[in-house]
Formats: structure tokens, sequence, C-alpha cells
């Protein structure tokens, strides 16, 4: 102290100084150090973080192909633009939302249940709604008038592809081979038929873009970067013939009216490469209004010709024969005990002859014409030495033909059908003959044309296809090889014409004059799993009718199926149901119908007779 006066101590030491010069060089560096990391080392990783905030990798459907008939100008199956309509709505009042669903409701025609409807959605003012799908160009129009004219506000359009079926069926309501062609979903994934098989090159390759989002997050692809520009569908060229396909719908649905029944079906095929210019059944439905089918009978959808075995009767003796004739246990001309009924596994079961009337020694190709059930049994008994041997043979031939195993054909759902092989399973005597006059084995319509096919073609079993052409390449047709020798086929053919013009039902409904026709006819049972309490039984006085044939001048030029499920006979007497419109009856309108429609070649040289 000097003079009364307090001295007090400095407090600007310069330790403190530097101490906090040391501290603020250390946070500034850091936060430099910081700043750098975040803008330069993860510049990238930061600036991918925000586009994926606010942009989206999209996949948009590129065009899918258009499919066309064997002309290569008639378009089965090609795809449209429809319209959603969508609403902003929490852009607009009450009063607003309530003006523009009402205008919206009548633009659209829509009832008062559904006006009801599209009301609740927009008054709930969400910021995007979709209050409409399925708007036509027509329709769309009158909406963007509208827009413009600012009767409707906060309304948008989006574009959607839909696939269209323009061909009308042979039957009202419904479109032209729609259980060949399938469908397409609404997430344009193709659905049964050649929609289903053929869809890699139908869809073609998606683009991918990268679209920023809007206010509601939904991709904007008006300004989007393209990464992958996609490729087109490839258009395809069927081998159907659309005159003849509406021609055979026709027929099919006039027998199916006419006979009661519960489904009929039919093929057209080329013998000679397998290309199948018909295939139609009925009921049928309209590909348009799948969604509508898929809701109230979803079974529609399945082709009965392709995808549906069944018991196809004596139709398959004709297969029999042709196992006989290449063992050499029987010519044509072999006489055969008819004996009216058969005991069979030591009295155990018995078969009968339709009419259960004994006819006596007769003639093999007399066997096969007038279908005589305990004829063709003697005839797969006599195959081999033991049951065992015969039911062998017999199994081989059916598989040799194509039966119980899928015939490749480029269709979706194809059935193998059902063959029990003995060495598996062991075959009765009573199996074995059931087995002649095809009971007790399953199959599909396809497969019985490419069977015929074999026998008519030379002996070629062919591979059934419908498409000819995909983009600008044609599709060749192949075969699975040679199953018998021309020979057997000449005398197949032979015995398919004898039958026809030996029995006199046969003669007058199934001849087509100016033209070579043979076939077989085939009558099968139905088995019922739900009756007889459940254990099952054959159906009563109800059969599936079939009629397997070939058309042609001096050779056979098309091999023509068709079945008739479960009709109704006109009257029921012992070995004789007749129908109004019977199998043989259908193949003669149908086998015309194709002569008559189909461009093909001239015919060569006959192959038998």
């Amino acid at each position: 102290m000097t003079d009364g006066v307090t001295m007090l101590g400095r407090t600007d030491s310069r330790r403190r100084l530097l101490v906090m010069l040391v501290v603020f060089l250390v946070i500034g560096a850091s936060l430099c150090s910081r700043l750098v990391w975040w803008q330069i080392v993860r510049h990238d990783d930061l600036a991918a973080m925000a586009r994926h905030q606010t942009t989206v990798k999209v996949e948009e459907p590129v065009r899918r192909g258009t499919i066309y008939d064997r002309t290569g100008t008639v378009v089965l199956a090609t795809t449209i633009t429809r319209y959603q309509v969508a609403a902003a709505a929490d852009q607009l009042t009450q009063q607003q939302r309530r003006d523009v669903g009402t205008e919206l409701a009548g633009i659209l025609q829509l009832n008062a249940d559904d006006t009801a409807i599209l009301l609740d959605k927009i008054e709930a003012g969400r910021p995007y709604v979709i209050l409409a799908k399925q708007v036509d160009e027509a329709t769309a129009t009158k909406i963007r008038d509208a827009s413009v004219d600012g009767t409707l506000s906060s309304i948008t359009l989006e574009p959607v592809p839909e696939r269209s079926y323009p061909q009308d069926g042979g039957a009202e309501g419904t479109t032209l081979a729609a259980a060949l062609l399938g469908f397409v979903n609404s997430d344009g994934q193709g659905q049964y038929g050649v929609e289903e098989k053929y869809q890699a090159q139908l869809a073609g390759t998606p683009r991918e873009l990268l679209a920023d989002r809007d206010v509601v997050g939904r991709p904007i692809t008006d300004t989007a970067q393209v990464l992958n520009p996609g490729v087109p569908g490839a258009d395809l060229r069927l081998t159907l013939d659309t005159k003849l396909q509406q021609a055979v719908e026709q027929e099919v649905l006039s027998a199916f009216s006419a006979d009661g029944a519960t489904g009929v079906s039919a093929i057209v095929m080329d013998p000679y490469t397998g290309a199948i210019y018909s295939s139609a059944s009925y009921p049928s439905y309209d590909a348009n209004d799948y969604r509508k089918v898929a809701a109230t009978n979803p079974g529609a959808f399945v082709d009965p010709n392709v995808s549906v075995p069944f018991e196809p009767g004596s139709v398959f003796k004709m297969m029999t024969a042709e196992a006989a004739l290449e063992q050499g246990s029987i010519t044509l001309d072999s006489l055969i005990n008819d004996t009216g009924s058969l005991s069979l596994d030591h009295g155990a079961a018995r078969i009968y002859d339709a009419d259960r009337t004994a006819t006596g020694l007769k003639p093999a190709r007399w066997i096969v014409a007038y279908s005589r059930n305990v004829g063709a049994a003697r005839i797969a008994i006599g195959l081999g030495r033991t049951t065992v041997q015969a039911a062998s043979i017999l199994a081989a031939e059916w598989v040799k033909l194509g039966f119980g195993r899928k015939s490749g054909v480029d269709l979706a759902g194809e059935a193998s059908g059902v063959v029990r092989d003995p060495a598996i399973r062991h075959w009765s005597q009573t199996d074995l003959a059931n087995g002649a006059f095809g009971q007790g084995v399953s199959v599909t319509e396809l497969q019985l044309a490419t069977a015929y096919a074999a026998m008519v073609n030379g002996g070629t079993l062919v591979t059934p296809h419908v498409v000819l052409g995909i983009g600008d390449q044609d599709v060749q047709p192949v075969d699975r090889g040679r199953v018998m020798t021309s020979e057997m086929s000449h005398t197949l053919v032979d015995l398919m014409h004898y039958v026809v013009h030996e029995v006199p039902w046969y003669k007058a409904k199934t001849l087509v004059k100016g033209y070579e026709v043979g076939g077989k006819t085939g009558t099968a049972q139905i088995w019922d799993p739900k009756l007889n309490h459940g254990r099952g039984s054959w159906i009563s006085n109800r059969y599936n009718h079939t009629f397997v044939g070939y058309i042609g001048r001096g050779r056979p030029e098309l091999i023509v199926v068709v079945t008739i499920h479960k009709p109704v006979p006109m009257f029921i007497a012992q070995g004789n149901l007749p129908l109004a419109v019977e199998s043989y009856e259908l193949f003669r309108r149908i086998a015309t119908d194709a002569m008559t429609t189909l461009d093909l070649p001239a015919a060569t040289a006959p192959t038998g007779r």
C-alpha cells in the first residue's frame, strides 16, 4: 500500500491467453476437418442420400408385343391406353370436393351407389386419391375438357397400358380364342395360354428411370433421367386362322346348346407340322373382362383342350389295334370272337359290349369299326403270353404315342394325363381289358390329336405348336421322332377310312363329298368320386363323346378332334344313347369348315389304299 492506495493484481496472464488460443485453434481445426470430411470425403455419399430422399428409381413397362393370326394382319391381342383418374383433394374446399365429385360422376356415368363411393373418397380430403380406373379415351377427353374450362380442378389423368382382345368370339360375351390366348393382369403378367407362355418375349425389358418425387412421393416421369431405355416386346404371329377359329367356335356352341352338354371342345391341326389352326371350347369368356371372370368363375380360364385330361373311350381301340399289328398277334382280317361279354380275372369281373349282344367271329377291322369292347379286350389280352407281358406292350404303345407326358405345346398349363406304368403298379386282366377301349387312362384332346397325326402322317410324332413367328424370326416346327413305319401308318389310315365307310350311321353323318375322310369314335364312361357316399361310381347314362379323324384331298391333310362332354341323350336304350348332334357329325361340320376356309397347298399322292 502506498499513500493509502491499494494495488490490485493483473488478470491478463499471457499463459491463460495462450491456452485459450490453443483451444480455439483446436476447435477451429476440428470444425474445418469435419467440414472437409462432410463436404469432400463424404460428398458423394451425402449427395446420394439426398437423391434417395428426393428421387426414386422407376421401372416403366415398354410396349407389349401384339399377337396376330397366321396371316400377320388380323390382331388377336394388342395394348391400348386406359386412364386412372386421381385427385389432390386437399387442395379443394369441402364444397369444391362435392362439386368436383358430382361433375366427375356424371362424366363417368356412375350409378347412385358408385357415385356415393366416389364422393366419399374425394371428400376425405387426402392429397392423393384414385377416383376411377380403366377410363377410355373418349371419357378421358371429356375430363380434360372439363378441367380446361374450370368445371373440374385438381384432377389428373394417369395413362395405364391395358391389354385388349378386339376379335369377338363365336358366342355372345366371348372373345376369340380366349382359352388359347389367355390374358394379361393388372401387373402386366400374362396369365394362361400364349400370354403366359410367351411372357418374356411379349413383355420385353422395362425402361429404367430416375425420377424426382412430387409432394406426395409419386415419381415425376415426364422429366426423369433414362437409365436404361428397355427393349420393346416382340410381336407374335400364330398358326391360328381367324375365320376358321370363328367358325369352329360357332359349331362348338351349336353342339353345346343342342346336346345340353357341360362343355364342347375341338382342335384342328396340321398332322405334318403340328400347327394348330383352331382350338376352341365352350363355355368360354371375354378376356377383356377377365376381372369379372376371376371373381365369378375362374375355372373358365382353364383350356380343356390342353389342361384337362379325361378318359377317352373307344378312340383308344386304334392304339390297341396298332400295338397288335406291330406285334404280329393279329392282322386286320384275323377273326375275333365277339361274345357280347367276357369274364376276367377268374370270374372276379366281367366286361360287356354296349349292346350286350354276341356277334360271333368277326374280322379285327370290323371289331374296331363297330367299336366292340369284348373284341378289343381279346386283342389286348392276346398281345402277350401273360397279362403282365400284354400290359407292358400296351402301355409302351401309349407312351410311344405321347400319352402320359407333355406334348411340348407352346401354351401354359399343359397337363400330362395319366398312364399307369404296369411295372410300378400291377395291372389286372380287367385293367388290361379296360385300357383296350380307353378306360382307366386319362389323356388330353391335344394328345389325341398328336397321336392320330402320327398314325396318318407316315409315323412321325409331331410337337403341336401355336406360334409361327416371334418378331421377324420364323419358328421352325420340330418333331419327336418316328414312332411307327410308314407302312403301318398306311394301314391305320386305311383302317380309319374303313370305319367311317363300313358303319352306316358314321357313313351318313361323317363323310364329306369330294374329300377323303377317316376316323374313330369314343364314348367313355365318366367317374364321379362324389357318388356312392363318397366312394365314387360311374355316372349313369352320361358319357363323354369323342371323335378323332382326318380329312384331305387324296391324303390326310388335317386332323380334327372333337369332344362333347357329358351331353344329355335324346333317349336311352341298350347300347344306344343318341345325341342331337353326334361327335362324328360335329367332326364333319368342322372338317368341312376347315377344308373350305384354309388355303392349304395341293395334296400330294395318297398315303394308303
